[in-house]
């Protein structure tokens, strides 16, 4: 383990309008707020910020053009509803899905999966999935990134998981175009906050495991990308 995930961020052209729809879809409790970054805590005690991105290229999801990188599974136990009440809040309905999920874009175009659980009080937050061209290769890097272990490997990709922490799915896809960030024309859409005790070791390790290091930073963050392109930030 070098660090612990710390948050899962989101980038958007309107920080106040994207955390209110995740607000009132699904609970995410805004926790600190600043010009350009809103933080979230959802009623599991995930971390879940909003990053302002004026310039956003959204995603047009299945375009592997403009790819999602990465997406939330939210769950609900009465999908019908859960339907409705996403389509209310501003959610648009894309193509996928069948009996037990919908496929949707948030108010700034990021894929979301409304996914039917029974069980489930309100909507709650299942999991990030990441896009890979090899999910079960990537799936080994953050496993030794964040402490976590494989608890499921198969044809369409692979997952990690650990008691107290979101579980991380990575799904294979066929056509896979890389975040080159700080590039605009091909961008991130989200990344991930790791929190680590000492940077200079945090580093060296993460670049061991293959990650590649990349421009920015500051004070008490440092910007990486993973084995395929994804970026995300050491911090402390």
């Amino acid at each position: 383990m070098i660090g612990k995930l710390s948050e899962i961020v989101l980038d958007t052209p309107d920080v106040v309008g994207l955390s209110a729809f995740y607000r009132d879809l699904a609970g995410f409790e805004v926790i600190s707020t600043d010009d350009d970054w809103i933080t979230t805590q959802t009623p599991e005690g995930w971390k879940v910020a909003f990053q302002l991105a004026p310039d956003l290229v959204a995603p047009r999801w299945p375009d592997p053009a403009y790819p999602q990188q990465m997406h939330l599974d939210l769950v609900v136990a009465d999908l019908p509803a859960g339907i409705e009440r996403a389509e209310k809040l501003g959610a648009t309905r894309l193509p996928g899905g069948g009996e037990t999920f919908s496929v949707f874009a948030d108010p700034s175009g990021h894929p979301f999966c409304l996914c039917q659980r029974d069980g489930v009080d309100g909507v709650g937050l299942a999991d990030l999935m990441i896009d890979s061209p090899d999910g079960a290769t990537l799936a080994r890097f953050y496993a030794e990134l964040l402490g976590m272990k494989t608890t499921y490997e198969g044809p369409e990709g692979a997952m990690i998981s650990a008691e107290g922490q979101p579980a991380v799915c990575f799904q294979n896809v066929g056509v896979y175009t890389a975040p080159r960030w700080p590039d605009p024309a091909y961008p991130q859409q989200y990344h991930l906050d790791v929190t680590v005790a000492d940077a200079e070791e945090g580093e060296r390790q993460v670049l061991a495991l293959g990650a590649t290091k990349l421009p920015g930073g500051g004070q008490d963050f440092r910007v990486f990308a993973d084995p395929v392109g994804h970026p995300f930030c050491l911090v402390w």
